[in-house]
């Protein structure tokens, strides 16, 4: 009997999380014509039709459906297997895929990832950088060993690690008349006043329960799908912000005139760590979370 190879699964995998062969292959850093040979070839192993080819749009099967479930079993027993064979090793020393929230990421790893190779040099480690609700899939699937991420977020399967609180800034341009920066008051801001990441963003739902944003129609509708798009457009005053601590001295306020001040009461999101519950390398991440705290 002939079986599939894992490649061949991890492509599938990805074939159906993106519903398109050429984001699939992009996604899986291979041309797009050596990744429709491997699902061409994962058909043929298996005997079956998986994908329906359109020049618009790709459908998978029914029976497609049922491989991806079992493929994704599959894939997570193999992480399992490989997890449970490094457990010998020394901690840090081996591949680790860590999946980071957008609102992490520019902040905080340029500032901890140099001294984390020197301290661990050889520590492989592979970044994906994507909203919380996506990671946290990748996560119980496999195909990622570990998140950075804000919390509160409810994860069923996974356990927590809080690292550090993360205090929220005002944040408005310089000279604006929307707010006085020194005197902050949630009543004196006028309707639309608010900008905010659009829905998906955990920043969104954190900064509205951490800064006691209660009034909704002190919040603009029209929302920033992106970090660099929420500066820019409190840059141009159209509204005031709230962005985490880490964010101060950042690339992301570079050039700009935007000004980040401190809020009177205790507003914060808690940064922390989150794995498979049962993982083999529990220590292993709980020994890199005391390396991100320490070296912030």
């Amino acid at each position: 009997m002939n079986y599939p190879s894992t490649k061949q699964l991890q492509y599938f995998v990805a074939l159906t999380d993106a519903g398109h062969f050429g984001r699939a292959a992009e996604a899986c850093f291979v041309s797009q014509s050596a990744f429709s040979n491997a699902i061409q070839a994962l058909e043929n192993t298996l005997g079956v039709q998986l994908v329906d080819r359109t020049n618009r749009r790709v459908t998978i099967t029914a029976v497609g459906q049922e491989v991806n479930t079992l493929g994704r079993l599959v894939l997570r027993d193999l992480t399992d297997l490989v997890e449970t064979a490094a457990g010998g090793r020394a901690p840090l020393e081996s591949d680790l895929r860590l999946g980071v929230i957008p609102t992490i990421a520019p902040f905080l790893l340029p500032r901890v990832l140099p001294k984390l190779r020197r301290a661990y040099p050889k520590l492989r480690l592979f970044l994906t950088e994507d909203q919380t609700g996506r990671l946290y899939d990748r996560l119980m699937d496999g195909e990622l060993d570990l998140l950075l991420l804000a919390l509160p977020w409810e994860m069923r399967g996974a356990e927590q690690k809080t690292l550090f609180k993360d205090e929220f800034l005002l944040a408005c341009r310089a000279g604006t008349k929307r707010v006085d920066p020194n005197d902050y008051r949630f009543n004196r801001l006028d309707a639309d006043s608010i900008l905010l990441l659009e829905d998906g963003h955990c920043l969104r739902d954190h900064a509205l329960a951490a800064c006691k944003v209660q009034n909704l129609q002190k919040v603009q509708r029209f929302a920033a799908s992106s970090l660099l798009t929420l500066v820019e457009m409190v840059d141009a005053d159209l509204g005031i912000t709230f962005l985490p601590e880490m964010s101060l001295q950042s690339a992301l306020l570079k050039n700009t005139k935007v000004r980040l001040y401190p809020l009177r009461d205790s507003s914060y999101r808690s940064i922390g760590l989150a794995w498979r519950r049962g993982s083999n390398r529990a220590k292993e991440f709980g020994l890199l979370g005391e390396f991100l705290t320490e070296n912030r």
